[in-house]
């Protein structure tokens, strides 16, 4: 029964994509889908809209969404090419998302780097090479030196960068580079005062030594309560 005076309601629609939308899928599924490599070329929008049955408009704004993800470069004198997706747009799509959410928080960001962070500091001290961690050790040795919050907060983003890189497993580190624009923000508040630069230097020290050890449990440990500490320091009470 409808109310007088309210305003009707209207069942929701199915949305089929656009034409745009469909060549650009359709584009992303032969780029990933065969043996094609970063600067191989791709037809020319003219022969994409003989291919595809459609307009140049649509076939320009596939190009350009896809080109914006990095999947597809337009050359100028060149035409099309294979792009290369770079871990740095993972980084910037999710830096985008957290600035402009009104529900995640440092509290939720932090939660998710701890089970990120303790599981790479076991994996790091199962895997890494003797060159690794005296990679880790210099850059470890530069917090210490860090004569303001803005070059302590870098030498804290590189340690902990350092120990992502030491897996082997690249995804760990296009994962934390994902939330590191929030982290870095937050360090920057946190090194206002020696005291927690010298913190945050000696618990970098415990971390490095269990990776060297190769003591995985060790590595986890020191990393849980590096981030608990942390955090305790940061987050509002």
């Amino acid at each position: 029964m409808s109310v007088p005076g309210a305003a009707p309601r209207f069942a929701s629609l199915a949305r089929s994509p656009s034409l745009s939308e469909a060549v650009a899928e359709a584009l992303t599924d032969t780029i990933l889908g065969t043996p094609l490599h970063a600067g191989d070329p791709l037809p020319s929008e003219r022969q994409l809209c003989e291919q595809f049955g459609v307009s140049r408009p649509v076939v320009r704004e596939a190009v350009r969404s896809l080109a914006a993800k990095g999947l597809i470069l337009v050359r100028v004198g060149r035409g099309l090419e294979v792009g290369r997706v770079v871990s740095g747009l993972v980084a910037e799509s999710m830096t985008l998302y957290l600035r402009g959410s009104e529900t995640v928080g440092y509290d939720k960001v932090s939660e998710v780097r701890s089970a990120l962070e303790i599981e790479i500091a076991g994996v790091a001290a199962d895997r890494a090479t003797p060159v690794q961690v005296e990679e880790i050790r210099t850059i470890a040795a530069a917090l210490g030196k860090a004569e303001h919050a803005e070059q302590a907060a870098h030498a804290d983003v590189e340690f902990h960068r350092a120990i992502a890189a030491a897996t082997g497993n690249e995804l760990f580190l296009v994962m934390l580079d994902s939330i590191g624009e929030t982290l870095l923000d937050v360090r920057r508040r946190g090194f206002r005062t020696d005291e927690a630069i010298r913190y945050a230097a000696g618990a970098h020290d415990e971390i490095l030594e269990r990776v060297a050890a190769a003591d995985v449990s060790g590595a986890r440990r020191a990393m849980r309560l590096h981030l608990e500490e942390s955090a305790r320091r940061l987050l509002p009470r």
